[in-house]
């Protein structure tokens, strides 16, 4: 069941009961699952349809060929991978898990059917698309203009409130499933640099963390702290201002 991207899309067009509807019946066609550290797709393969996370957390990435990877995004429950990236003739980057993975996959038929008939989806995927645009302006201004503490720490409060938007937060803590060596490939930090910044939010009491779990006492202090500006997300139902001003068809 695709609940987690309901909630998404929830947050910028209101959905019907028929949207729902045929949301489900889309991501219901095609279930694979992945072990973790698994590649999804690769670069240079042609996709065909549409991916979506229904469990687990994978990653967007670039590799180099001597082996550096620097990871471009990462996907969380909800997350579709690119809505529209079957235009492409070939993948210009990999889509690889960071966790096992449960995901959907949409024929571009599919996806297609859905934009067509569904207006309000497609007004959601818009938003969508613009989202993750401004998230991947928002990674370019931390790998180039923050220091190492800055950007660990926007990252945590960057995934703490997506998680939190599809339900998947308990409190001040959700679950943190990726490695020291992840959040390095992630912001351009080595594995030394990410411990010393880790140990430094822990001794401030900024972050908590118990195995795979993030806990966040004081999340106004974090994002003091990490520069963090929450508007980029855009989770103030824009949805309801668009139908108030007649741009979804209701």
């Amino acid at each position: 069941m695709p609940q987690h991207l309901i909630r998404k899309l929830q947050q910028f067009a209101p959905l019907s009961e028929e949207d729902g509807r045929a949301l489900e019946d889309a991501a219901s066609r095609k279930v694979r699952i992945f072990g973790a550290h698994q590649d999804v797709i690769r670069e240079g393969d042609a996709p065909e349809h549409v991916n979506l996370i229904l469990e687990g957390w994978a990653c967007r990435y670039k590799q180099l060929e001597d082996g550096r990877r620097q990871i471009i995004s990462f996907f969380l429950p909800g997350d579709l991978c690119d809505p529209h990236v079957f235009v492409l003739r070939e993948m210009d980057h990999a889509i690889g898990t960071i966790t096992p993975v449960r995901l959907a996959e949409i024929h571009r038929d599919q996806m297609l059917r859905l934009t067509d008939e569904h207006p309000r989806i497609t007004q959601a995927l818009w938003w969508e698309t613009l989202v993750t645009a401004a998230i991947q302006r928002e990674w370019t201004v931390n790998l180039g203009q923050r220091t190492g503490l800055e950007r660990i720490g926007h990252l945590l409060c960057e995934l703490f409130i997506r998680l939190r938007g599809v339900g998947l937060t308990e409190g001040d803590s959700c679950l943190l499933p990726v490695t020291q060596v992840e959040l390095g490939d992630a912001t351009g930090l080595s594995n030394v640099h990410v411990n010393r910044v880790l140990q430094e939010l822990r001794s401030r009491e900024l972050i908590v963390l118990r195995g795979k779990r993030l806990s966040i006492p004081d999340l106004e202090a974090l994002q003091r702290v990490a520069l963090f500006n929450v508007n980029y997300l855009h989770l103030e139902r824009e949805g309801r201002r668009l139908e108030e001003s007649h741009l979804i068809p209701g």
